[in-house]
């Protein structure tokens, strides 16, 4: 009988399905397992972040909380009070970054944060192995805002965030308009990210986290540093003045890095003792369904990113009379 040589199939070229599927592939943001219900998943944590907008009062975060931790941690009145020396501002840095921990642009930190619970194996095991990644994204923050402080220093008070005139009547100052574009943007990340972390976008990061594995970390950092090229907090605003005024970039550097890594220090201490309490408990818990490790990265991105967005543009819109947004009786 004769046999019939099989020739190999040609090779099938990589159509929009195959790079669909490429884009699913396992990378930090997303591991490979896509949640049943990815559509609740979408709909609950963007309802949680609009939600929260509705209800978080900045008088109360930034004031009653952020001027009385900093005014004890620094033993006097931190508003108002002149910055005496380079040593008085690193010290009014680091104070007034942990008391801004919880105004409306640390949101974030929480998200940022999420990818590192769930840690298996003893509880010092588990905290010493969050401290790495930690590093990373505490470098990501510091490099990003160190930088701005040296701009900071050489530009002087020239900069938008000096700016409090009110546009011609419209009450949109410079210091707002960069606050909204910056914050708007790191949402819009933010929430993209979240987007990536249920499969259904491509993760932007896949390539370079499989050459350098920390590099997701530290990407989220950076976000975080950028949080002091918009942040309107009064208290940052006095230190953003002082270094301003100073000209000196080795200060400006040194103070807004220590006032970001003040502003994630309490989250990486509150992670810490998740990690160590719970943290083999998640794992389990995440283990006996990996896609709800997607489905909470993707939940804690979303929430956060739909809070920045909407806070910081929408309802600061609705705060000018320009449009309707609904607010609690304390948070007007």
């Amino acid at each position: 009988m004769t046999q019939v040589a099989h020739r190999p199939a040609p090779a099938r070229s990589a159509g929009p399905r195959a790079e669909r599927r490429g884009s699913r592939a396992p990378s930090f943001f997303f591991n490979g397992h896509v949640p049943r219900r990815r559509a609740a998943v979408i709909a609950v944590s963007a309802l949680f972040g609009f939600a929260l907008t509705v209800v978080w009062s900045a008088q109360f975060v930034d004031k009653t909380i952020g001027d009385t931790v900093a005014d004890t941690l620094l033993g006097h009145a931190a508003k108002g009070t002149p910055i005496a020396g380079v040593m008085a501002g690193i010290a009014f840095a680091l104070a007034t970054g942990i008391a801004g921990t919880f105004t409306a642009c640390n949101v974030a930190v929480f998200s940022a944060l999420a990818p590192l619970s769930g840690k298996s194996g003893s509880r010092r095991g588990r905290m010493a192995a969050a401290l790495r990644p930690l590093g990373w994204l505490a470098l990501g923050a510091t490099a990003v805002s160190a930088v701005y402080g040296v701009i900071v220093a050489l530009a002087g008070t020239g900069m938008p965030q000096f700016d409090q005139s009110q546009g011609g009547g419209s009450g949109f100052s410079g210091r707002l308009i960069q606050a909204m574009v910056v914050y708007g943007l790191i949402g819009l990340v933010m929430t993209y990210l979240g987007l990536a972390s249920l499969g259904i976008v491509r993760d932007p990061l896949r390539r370079v986290s499989a050459r350098f594995p920390n590099a997701p970390m530290v990407f989220m950092g950076c976000l975080i540093g950028a949080f002091l090229i918009g942040r309107p907090f009064s208290l940052f605003r006095q230190l953003f003045r002082d270094a301003a005024e100073s000209h000196n970039v080795l200060y400006g550097a040194a103070a807004f890095g220590l006032q970001t890594l003040g502003n994630i220090v309490v989250m990486a201490v509150l992670l810490l003792l998740v990690t160590g309490l719970f943290g083999d408990r998640l794992h389990r818990w995440m283990s006996a369904k990996p896609s709800r490790a997607s489905a909470l990265m993707a939940a804690a991105f979303i929430a956060a990113g739909v809070f920045m967005v909407l806070y910081w543009d929408v309802r600061i819109l609705a705060r000018r009379d320009v449009i309707w947004y609904p607010m609690a009786p304390w948070a007007v």
